[in-house]
């Protein structure tokens, strides 16, 4: 049992944020609030799995960018929820597209949520997160939700990621190496982009994209 379960019990956070600035912000904001307790802080998504583990924690903020070379807020996610008894994670970011936010979810984040949020948004999310329940920023829930009524159009994660990887400057070869694909289904993967987002070439593609905040640039 977790201690956000026992009646009267704070809610127990870790904030994981590569940057202190962004770290003593959030502390400041979450320690107005009488049944919060920030118990741990990580400047990595290494060490936040580390602290997740090792100390008595209901709710982990975590950012999803941590600086090259660094593991990912999303791989994070996935190692911490993994556990037995695991605390929830809600995402805290800038990045708002449709790759980050599936990626997230599918990592099993309890909650997305945009750093601009006003304090009561965060507060309301770290308790609904320790509730056990969905805590999901506005915007991002509208996101989904546009998914959902348009599955035809909608790209799969796969095709986010590919498709990211062409915003980011790489060619076929290297999307397949690294992303453990063949080039054949790489190009399958660019066809089926195209269609859905009309366009007919990688440029455009990306356009389009960063347009509909699909994928980061």
């Amino acid at each position: 049992m977790t201690t956000s379960e026992v009646p009267g019990a704070p809610v127990r956070l870790l904030l994981a944020d590569d940057h202190p600035v962004v770290r003593a912000g959030l502390r400041a904001v979450l320690d107005t609030e009488e049944d919060f307790v920030v118990v741990a802080e990580a400047a990595t998504a290494e060490r936040a799995v580390e602290l997740a583990a090792a100390e008595e924690i209901d709710v982990v903020l975590m950012d999803l960018q941590f600086g090259p070379g660094r593991m990912h807020g999303c791989e994070a996610t996935a190692a911490i929820t993994a556990r037995p008894g695991a605390p929830r994670v809600l995402v805290l970011t800038t990045y708002d597209t449709d790759a980050d936010i599936l990626a997230a979810v599918e990592a099993g984040a309890s909650g997305y949520l945009l750093k601009d949020a006003p304090p009561q948004e965060l507060s309301g999310a770290v308790r609904t997160a320790a509730a056990g329940q969905s805590a999901l920023a506005p915007a991002v829930a509208h996101r989904l939700m546009d998914r959902m009524r348009t599955p035809a159009q909608a790209l799969t994660r796969r095709e986010l990621e590919v498709l990211q990887l062409v915003g980011d400057g790489l060619s076929n070869l290297q999307i397949s190496k690294e992303l453990f694909l063949s080039q054949a289904t790489v190009k399958s993967h660019l066809v089926h982009i195209y269609a859905k987002l009309g366009v007919d070439s990688r440029t455009s593609a990306v356009a389009a994209a960063t347009a509909r905040r699909l994928i980061r640039r």
